[in-house]
């Protein structure tokens, strides 16, 4: 049975793409391709079929990562498919919570940076561990955005992986 994971930030073409394509990475770099299916999501339409950002793609690909992304809206019918919802930072959280049938559903919706044990455990950061959004910025906040990602998606891999196994037994 396939898991399948879906990321979710405002318009799907900065910090959404980005996650998306660096775990789809991880999961392939760990052989977990056949069994891991990633996606993603905005939690509003306003970008809806469009490509990722130039940014996120030029970022993306220097790093060694690729995208062939477009653009989508979260739809809450989504839930009963979808066994993590990965938010980019609290709004997103709350909002996907906010979109969630049951509580099952609300259940399933996570904040990315809570996989990073760096980010969870840090007491300068005050318990935020929202990945910033890069849109309105210049390229360097694409750059932090690609980090943050990164750092988190080891644990995140860890989680799923861990969920796979208890699937299995």
């Amino acid at each position: 049975m396939t898991y399948r994971v879906c990321f979710v930030c405002t318009g799907n073409i900065c910090r959404s793409p980005m996650a998306e394509s660096v775990f789809r990475a991880r999961v392939e770099e760990a052989g977990l391709a056949d069994l891991v299916e990633t996606d993603s999501a905005g939690t509003g339409g306003w970008h809806e079929g469009e490509a990722a950002d130039p940014r996120t793609v030029s970022v993306l690909d220097e790093h060694g990562y690729g995208t062939q992304h477009v653009a989508r809206q979260f739809q809450p019918s989504w839930f009963a498919r979808l066994d993590l919802v990965i938010a980019l930072d609290t709004g997103h959280l709350k909002a996907l919570r906010r979109l969630a049938a049951t509580e099952e559903d609300a259940r399933k919706v996570r904040l990315l940076r809570a996989y990073d044990p760096a980010a969870a455990d840090d007491p300068t950061a005050g318990g935020d561990l929202d990945v910033p959004d890069p849109y309105y910025g210049g390229r360097d906040g694409f750059e932090e955005c690609l980090a943050m990602v990164e750092a988190a998606s080891t644990g995140l891999l860890a989680a799923v992986r861990e969920q796979l196994e208890g699937r299995a037994a």
